[in-house]
């Protein structure tokens, strides 16, 4: 068995998990304060971007799929596995996003894009380095165009 504790929460932003038009939200990370000190964040100031990963905490487990079905239920997309999306309805509810680091206050991350709701326990958070992205990507084109007004 896996536990984890969240590092910290998702303060502001929307309410209500919605599928489009995330780009200019603006949320804070606040950190644990009883487990950091502000020296854990030493440096993050520098990079423009954050991957965090956080639990789709309202998500009840009766409703993850694990088989296929059609991303947003739209019949104009093929049928894919859970694997093949990104969806909230995932086996084990996480969800991983990159997103703008605006500004760091103390433990107090203030980021921009962040596609989690106000109250998102949050298990993770890491810079975003160009390095580890891989070269050479490609993606079918229904995905381009779900993605097409997500941020």
């Amino acid at each position: 068995m896996i536990v984890l504790d969240p590092i910290g929460v998702v303060v502001g932003g929307r309410t209500e998990p919605t599928d489009d038009n995330w780009g200019a939200v603006e949320s804070v990370i606040c950190l644990e304060r009883t487990r950091f000190e502000n020296d854990a964040v030493a440096g993050l100031e520098a990079f423009s971007h954050l991957c965090v990963v956080f639990h789709f905490h309202l998500v009840d487990e009766s409703a993850v799929v694990t088989g296929a079905r059609r991303p947003r239920g739209n019949p104009d997309w093929p049928e894919v596995g859970m694997f093949a999306q990104r969806a909230r309805l995932r086996p084990n509810r996480l969800g991983v996003s990159a997103c703008a680091l605006e500004a760091v206050d103390g433990l107090d991350l203030y980021v921009r894009g962040l596609d989690a709701i106000d109250g998102t326990p949050v298990l993770d958070v890491k810079p975003f380095m160009i390095e580890f992205e891989p070269t050479g990507t490609h993606q079918p084109a229904w995905a381009t165009e779900l993605m097409r007004g997500y941020y």
